[in-house]
C-alpha cells in the first residue's frame, strides 16, 4: 500500500503510456489532473479514470478543472454548466431562484463527474468580478463578496450531495490583478486590509464549507515580495491563522509564468511546500516532471494525511455512475434549464 503524496502531475494523451504508469507509481504522486486533450470519449474516460484507480492502493485521486463556462475541459456526453457569472446575473433578479441553479450546477457537475471515474473538480472560482481581469471575466460570480460567497456555498452544497470535494481559487483573488499568470505575473498593489474586507472574504465567510483552496500566482506587495502561493505570510499566517482554514491547499499550476519568480520548477515545489502548499500541480512539462520527483525533498506528517482525506469522494467509490439515473440529477437539469 502506497499512501499518496504531495504532486499532482497530468497525462498527454487519452490512455496511459508505460511511461505514465511509471511516473504515477512514483511515492511522491498523489493525483492526477486530466486535461481536453485525455477525453475522447465517455467509454474512453471510464477506462482511462478505472486505469489510474487501479494503479495504486489507495486509488490516486483524478482531478480536472471543470468550472462551467469556457473553463469546462470535458463537452461531448457532458451537460454544458454556464459560466458562474450567469448565475451572479439571476441573483439580480432572483436571489431565491439564483440559490437553486447553483446548487443545481454543483450537483450535475459533481455528478457527471463522478460517474465517469473524477474525484475532485477544481470549482470554484472566489475571485470577484472587478471587470479588470480577462482571465477571470466570467468566471467569476459576481463583483459583491457577499453574493460570491452566497452562491459558492450553494454549488458547494451541489457538489456534496453528489459526493464531490470542492476547491476555492484563486486565494486571496486574482480578480484585480490585469496580468494572466500564465504568461505574466500578475501584481494587486492594494493593502492587506482591502483584500480581506472584500477579495478574500469568501474565503472566511464559507469557513468549514471549504474542502481545498488555491492560491493565486499574484503579488501582493503591501503584503509580501512573493506570490500568494509561494508565501507563508498568505498561506500560514493569514490562511489558516487569521481565517481558520483547515483543509488542503493545491498550488496552481507551477508551470505558469507566475510561478517562475521562486525559479524553476522543481525550486517552485520545492518553495510552495515549504510555504505552506500541500499539494503542488506540475503540468505541461513531462522534464519538469522528472526532475521534481527525483529532487523533491517532501516528509509527510499527519496533517498532510487529514487535509488529504478531506477531498476524497465522500461515499468512498472511486466511481459512482448511479448518480446518473436518479431522481435528483434528472431534478437538477431541469432546475439548470429552467432558471438558465
Amino acid at each position: 500500500m502506497t499512501q499518496p503524496g504531495p504532486v499532482v502531475l497530468d497525462l498527454c494523451g487519452t490512455q496511459l503510456s508505460a511511461t505514465d504508469r511509471e511516473r504515477l507509481r512514483h511515492p511522491l504522486v498523489g493525483m492526477v489532473i486530466l486535461f481536453t486533450r485525455n477525453f475522447e470519449s465517455l467509454s474512453q474516460l471510464d477506462e482511462l479514470c478505472a486505469e489510474i484507480h487501479a494503479l495504486r492502493d489507495p486509488p490516486l485521486r483524478i482531478a480536472v478543472d471543470h468550472e462551467g463556462g469556457r473553463v469546462q475541459r470535458f463537452r461531448q456526453g457532458f451537460t454544458a454548466i454556464p459560466p458562474m457569472a450567469a448565475l451572479g446575473r439571476v441573483w439580480d433578479r432572483d436571489v431565491l431562484g439564483a440559490c437553486r441553479a447553483a446548487r443545481a450546477s454543483g450537483y450535475v457537475l459533481g455528478a457527471e463527474l463522478r460517474a465517469h471515474g473524477v474525484d475532485l473538480s477544481f470549482t470554484p472560482v472566489l475571485d470577484l468580478d472587478w471587470g479588470r481581469s480577462g482571465v477571470i471575466g466570467d468566471r467569476a460570480f459576481h463583483a459583491d463578496a457577499r453574493v460570491v460567497a452566497m452562491l459558492a456555498a450553494h454549488v458547494n452544497h451541489g457538489l456534496a450531495m453528489a459526493g464531490m470535494a470542492n476547491c476555492g481559487k484563486h486565494f486571496p483573488g486574482h480578480g484585480w490583478a490585469i496580468a494572466d499568470s500564465h504568461v505574466d505575473l500578475p501584481v494587486d498593489d492594494r493593502g492587506l486590509e482591502e483584500i480581506l474586507q472584500a477579495d478574500a472574504a469568501p474565503y472566511g465567510w464559507l469557513g468549514i464549507g471549504l474542502d481545498a483552496v488555491m492560491p493565486a500566482h499574484v503579488v501582493y506587495p503591501a503584503v509580501d515580495a512573493l506570490p500568494a502561493g509561494f508565501s507563508r505570510r498568505w498561506l500560514r499566517d493569514i490562511l489558516r491563522e487569521r481565517l481558520g482554514f483547515t483543509g488542503a491547499v493545491f498550488s496552481d499550476d507551477l508551470s505558469m509564468a507566475g510561478a517562475r519568480i521562486a525559479g524553476d520548477v522543481p525550486q517552485s515545489a520545492q518553495a510552495a511546500l515549504a510555504a505552506g502548499c500541500d499539494f503542488v500541480l506540475v503540468c505541461n512539462d513531462e522534464g519538469a516532471a522528472d526532475r521534481v520527483l527525483d529532487h523533491l525533498c517532501w516528509t509527510r506528517d499527519a496533517q498532510f494525511d487529514a487535509r488529504a482525506e478531506r477531498i476524497v469522494p465522500r461515499d468512498g467509490a472511486f466511481a459512482a455512475p448511479e448518480l446518473l439515473h436518479g431522481e435528483r440529477y434528472r431534478a437538477a437539469l431541469q432546475e439548470l434549464h429552467r432558471v438558465l
